[in-house]
């Protein structure tokens, strides 16, 4: 059994993914802001952590890591956010998560960042590109730490039903992926810890997940 820990935890990925990890026999645990949610993921089999990332301080968040073997970065400011809460939540709050796990001595660390991110306008102060250099930055900070991570960057997220099958590669070309699918993924990196220290995007394909993950 595994205990893994998912910042945004009432996110769309983040939930499927706590449906999984439980359904898995592993432990999960999802980090939201708000109490009205503790229900719904207590009905999936996941434990709530009531703790907002936006106002609170890594050794605070280690507490609430202590003992967790995997740490997921799921949260994001939303589309309806603005650009400075993308700087915020998708960029310092990842940051902060990791800053938390080297403090709790939470090994691993899996990061859903966002297709092209490196590629983003520097110059621009349009909120997409800002939501790109937010995601962009806080994988460059994880990738220079001391942590078993690995960088999981989805093309364009779509509600369709999964296949099991992903095409992952260091660039893929534009394309899309099930949210649900992106769940399994990060299932599979967690329960076979391949790509370890690898940052790849993922995309719809034809490669069973765990051969295509084992490939990278």
């Amino acid at each position: 059994m595994t205990d893994v820990v998912i910042a945004g935890g009432h996110g769309q990925i983040a939930l499927h993914l706590q449906r999984l990890l439980a359904e898995a026999g592993h432990s999960p645990a999802g980090i939201i802001r708000n109490p009205e949610q503790v229900g719904e993921l207590q009905a999936i089999g996941s434990r709530a952590i009531v703790l907002d990332l936006e106002h609170s301080s890594a050794a605070e968040l280690a507490d609430e890591l202590a003992g967790a073997d995997v740490v997921v970065f799921a949260a994001g400011a939303g589309p309806n956010s603005g650009a400075e809460r993308k700087l915020t939540l998708d960029r310092d709050g990842a940051i902060l998560l990791a800053e938390a796990a080297e403090l709790a001595n939470v090994p691993r660390y899996l990061m859903v960042s966002a297709i092209s991110a490196d590629d983003f306008d520097p110059d621009s102060d349009d909120v997409f590109q800002v939501y790109l250099r937010a995601k962009s930055e806080a994988d460059a900070d994880l990738r220079g730490r001391d942590l078993d991570w690995t960088i999981v960057r989805p093309g364009g997220l779509t509600d369709d039903e999964p296949t099991g099958r992903i095409t992952a590669a260091a660039s893929t070309g534009r394309g899309t992926i099930p949210r649900a699918e992106v769940a399994a993924v990060l299932l599979s990196l967690i329960e076979t810890g391949a790509a370890s220290r690898t940052q790849f995007e993922v995309i719809e394909g034809s490669t069973p997940i765990a051969e295509a993950l084992a490939a990278l």
